[in-house]
């Protein structure tokens, strides 16, 4: 098992949920009709793409700059997008000035959305491990907070209480689908959950991190690429999240890119869920098959970002 000296309990999640209080918002739940697209089971999803600045990540954000002393120069984060969003809007939120290093594959619709929060946004790089290593140079330049997108104390455990929220709001619910890219959010809701219930990895097979660690035994690295890279390109797994995952993730699926699509526009077509395609991934997982739910089985999908162009759902596919 891989080590690290950074552990996240369940009470730790209980003080970020009671510390972000107030600045996050309890996101719905809705159950799908039985039979809908055709799935056995009682599928519920979980509109965590609801949240401020549209995905999981304020959770981790707001934690992290309520938890820490914030110094003069700011924070610091690199992010494929949603992770720069969530940190540029707590901090605008907490008066706090924010630098966000992304990798030139993050979307235009991201890279508006930083400037629009009022974040210095700083292009750099092929992938997000460039955009780290660039952030990571500020920091030692200026002395910021370092924010981490997925592999640090708070984060996860502020990630944590989107699964504390669902177990509230779904009892008895026997499995978990979760879209993972560094492994915080997976990391964080499968400690939660503790084995309570299956916790399902899903990443695209062109972005699998955390299913190429758990086979190697170890977090390893995985060139990303493909459709979901901005947000699910992590080129290694966490190792706090990677430690959870080895103990508590039930399986680690994939899914190609066109399946990703075409549960993005499913869920545009018949719900009206604007979807990013990282989010759109584990909805993806049970479309094609790849995770079959029982009759009687309940089944969580978290819909985690709706960072996307409107204008790329409304095209035929």
């Amino acid at each position: 098992m891989v080590k690290t000296e950074v552990q996240v309990t369940r009470a730790d999640i209980e003080a970020a949920d009671q510390r972000i209080d107030g600045w996050i918002r309890r996101t719905p739940v809705i159950e799908l009709e039985r039979g809908a697209f055709g799935l056995p089971g009682r599928i519920i999803l979980k509109l965590e793409l609801l949240q401020r600045s549209g995905t999981f990540k304020g959770r981790g954000a707001f934690y992290l700059l309520l938890n820490r002393e914030v110094p003069k120069a700011g924070v610091v984060a690199a992010s494929g997008g949603n992770f720069g969003a969530a940190i540029a809007y707590a901090a605008r939120s907490l008066g706090h000035h924010a630098t966000i290093f992304v990798p030139r594959v993050t979307s235009a619709t991201k890279q508006a959305k930083l400037r629009a929060l009022g974040a210095e946004l700083i292009v750099t790089g092929d992938v997000y491990a460039d955009a780290l290593a660039a952030s990571k140079e500020r920091v030692a330049e200026t002395g910021a907070l370092f924010a981490h997108a997925y592999d640090q104390f708070e984060v996860v455990a502020g990630a944590g209480t989107c699964g504390r929220e669902m177990d509230e709001q779904i009892p008895g619910v026997d499995s978990v689908l979760v879209a993972t890219g560094g492994g915080g959010l997976i990391g964080g809701i499968a400690t939660w959950f503790g084995g309570k219930a299956r916790v399902i990895s899903v990443e695209s097979e062109q972005t699998a991190s955390l299913a190429s660690a758990l086979a190697a035994g170890e977090p390893v690295d995985f060139p990303p690429s493909g459709i979901a890279s901005d947000a699910l390109g992590a080129s290694r797994v966490g190792d706090i999240g990677f430690a959870a995952a080895q103990r508590w993730v039930d399986r680690a699926l994939l899914v190609p890119d066109d399946a990703i699509v075409a549960a993005q526009h499913a869920l545009w077509d018949q719900l009206r869920i604007a979807s990013e395609p990282a989010s759109a991934t584990p909805f993806a997982a049970l479309m094609t098959g790849a995770y079959l739910p029982a009759e009687d089985e309940t089944v969580c999908v978290l819909v985690c970002g709706a960072n996307v162009d409107p204008a790329l759902l409304a095209t035929t596919h």
